[in-house]
């Protein structure tokens, strides 16, 4: 069997929500076998099922236990098997030769963070052999199993992960996301109706818009982008062409300054006032939100005369209170108040055409202002502008920036 015949196909939960669903997708997966494809698939939990049993360990453990993690991984990792055997009953059904793996039996190896892990190696010998005999294969997602044997899960959006790292175990040709939406576009549709579609778009621009907001799992991306596994992100419930994300020769679309308006309404600003302005402050901030998991984004320092400075930053909205209490209780940093705001947003630009070319970022502001968004918070990197507004000022930023930079047309 030729490498390049090889290809991984990822179907989300919301594609195979129930028995109708996963027959519709059994049904398109047979046609891509019939036209000659090597078929691995990839699926996530039905549904809601990942959250129903997360639901279900905090009510067995009480109000006042803390279910363990790696009982919970066990348990999580259940979902992702029961849609993948029911995907092998179904496809078998229609006469095709299928056989299930959990992400053990397919040779996911992962470190051994509970609820977080990473792929550390994919042992492709089993997924070889299948392949060989003739078999469609079914793996289950999310999930795989540390040097000790324990089951681990990815994070949310690990199914997506574990595609794309099969996908360069195996050398496979691409690696198809099917979900429930057609494609990778300029901004959410939801926010801004005139958001176009992109044909493709290159890793690096793709890995920014995921990590701002825009329906991709940021680790996949850059899975992709380390193995040069071409992905497409297309709609599992119509034959409407996808996106590609690819790391080739870009098109003169691909090559237009501003790709996207990637949003996330899911946003807390936290400002602590009143600190000692002295070396060390900042870690003596940080470091506690580090220990306790919480991811800290934009951070801005004012500094004052009197020898105090003020710090803000940005943190998940569902991380709001409890970022709070660390800062408040937890951290060394003597403080005069410290005070949250959960109703926050994030509109970026992003584009790699904005490397070196000066402009950009007094165009956007400029928008920003004619749309009456006031600015909390900037920062930048090489090929995007994120800017903090108020989470009910978000659309009319997004709406603004994408008629601004002519997102609405395709490029010249």
């Amino acid at each position: 069997m030729s490498q390049e015949q090889i290809i991984v196909q990822k179907f989300g939960g919301s594609s195979i929500a129930d028995p109708i669903r996963i027959r519709e997708v059994a049904s398109r997966i047979c046609r891509s076998r019939l036209a000659g494809a090597n078929l691995v698939i990839v699926v996530s939990a039905m549904g809601n099922t990942t959250d129903d049993l997360i639901r279900l360990a905090g009510e067995t453990a009480g109000a006042d236990g803390a279910p363990n993690l790696r009982e919970v991984d066990t348990l999580l990792s259940t979902g992702e098997l029961v849609s993948a055997t029911l995907m092998a009953i179904a496809i078998q059904s229609m006469g095709q030769d299928v056989v299930s793996l959990s992400g053990t039996q397919a040779g996911i190896r992962t470190e051994s963070t509970h609820g977080s892990a990473r792929i550390s190696a994919v042992d492709p010998a089993r997924l070889r052999r299948e392949l060989d005999a003739g078999r469609i294969l079914i793996v289950a997602g999310f999930q795989g199993v540390t040097e000790m044997g324990d089951v681990t899960t990815l994070g949310r959006g690990g199914s997506d992960t574990t595609a794309v790292a099969v996908a360069a175990a195996l050398g496979a040709e691409r690696c198809e996301i099917y979900t429930d939406v057609d494609g990778i576009y300029t901004s959410d549709p939801r926010l801004v109706p005139e958001a176009r579609k992109l044909a493709e778009i290159g890793y690096e621009e793709m890995l920014e818009m995921a990590m701002l907001g825009a329906k991709m799992n940021p680790r996949s991306i850059e899975l992709g982008a380390v193995y040069s596994v071409p992905m497409l992100v297309a709609s599992s419930f119509a034959d409407a062409p996808g996106t590609l994300i690819h790391g080739g020769e870009p098109t003169l679309e691909v090559r237009r300054a501003i790709t996207g308006i990637p949003v996330d309404r899911n946003v807390a600003k936290i400002t602590v006032r009143g600190v000692k302005d002295r070396p060390g402050v900042a870690a003596a901030l940080f470091e506690p939100l580090a220990d306790a998991g919480i991811s800290v984004d934009v951070i801005v320092q004012n500094a004052s005369a009197d020898g105090l400075t003020d710090m803000t930053f940005t943190v998940a909205r569902a991380d709001v209170q409890r970022a709070l209490a660390v800062a408040r209780d937890r951290s060394e940093v003597e403080s005069s108040e410290v005070t949250g705001d959960p109703d926050m947003a994030k509109v970026s630009v992003v584009g790699t055409g904005m490397q070196n070319s000066p402009g950009y970022a007094a165009r956007m502001f400029r928008a920003l202002a004619s749309a009456g968004v006031n600015i909390e918070m900037i920062t930048t990197s090489e090929i995007r502008i994120t800017c903090i507004v108020r989470r009910d000022q978000a659309q009319a930023a997004a709406q603004a920036l994408h008629a601004a930079f002519k997102l609405d047309k395709a490029a010249d």
